[in-house]
């Protein structure tokens, strides 16, 4: 793996998801969550698990790359939402959502109820079908909901590639 380079920022603990897409078409998401590690190190990383260890795609084949965008989402710390959850606190386009029972959990990055013009009660539903919960498990005791927000870099160019399933 290439060395993090030295440039501003790249020191931060955060955590960070990197989405590939082309032509507009999801290619591959992985991030980590925890703020637990340095920055650039957690973008390397993903970049390559994005490209490599998506379950859901074939790896990317080395005559892919030039063809791919990248894009970037810093993310903050999550914090839980106020039980019980009131739709009205989720901000679509600025929130991203964590849902978890016991070993479930489901993430989806702010930009997601923005492509799909979802309302913050369907974010909630999407985000607990991602866990593999029935969509109204916000609503229940046991089930936690975290929000987060997120920088977002993308290439110059970028064509917004879904994202309604990392």
């Amino acid at each position: 793996m290439p060395a993090v380079p030295a440039v501003r920022g790249a020191a931060l603990k955060r955590g960070a998801f990197v989405t590939l897409a082309e032509s507009g078409t999801l290619r591959g998401c992985i991030g980590h969550v925890a703020p637990d590690r340095a920055l650039g190190t957690v973008v390397r990383e993903m970049v390559v698990a994005a490209a490599r260890d998506d379950p859901r795609f074939a790896p990317v084949a080395p005559g892919e790359l030039a063809s791919l965008t990248v894009e970037i989402s810093v993310l903050s710390a999550p914090f839980p939402l106020p039980v019980p959850v009131e739709p009205s606190r989720v901000v679509i386009g600025r929130d991203g959502l964590i849902v978890r029972r016991e070993r479930r959990v489901g993430l989806l990055l702010p930009q997601v109820a923005s492509e799909y013009d979802w309302e913050a009660e369907a974010f909630l539903a999407a985000t607990c079908r991602k866990a593999g919960l029935p969509p109204d498990a916000w609503r229940e005791p046991g089930t936690e909901v975290l929000a987060f927000q997120a920088d977002v870099f993308a290439e110059t160019g970028h064509d917004g590639g879904r994202r309604g399933e990392e």
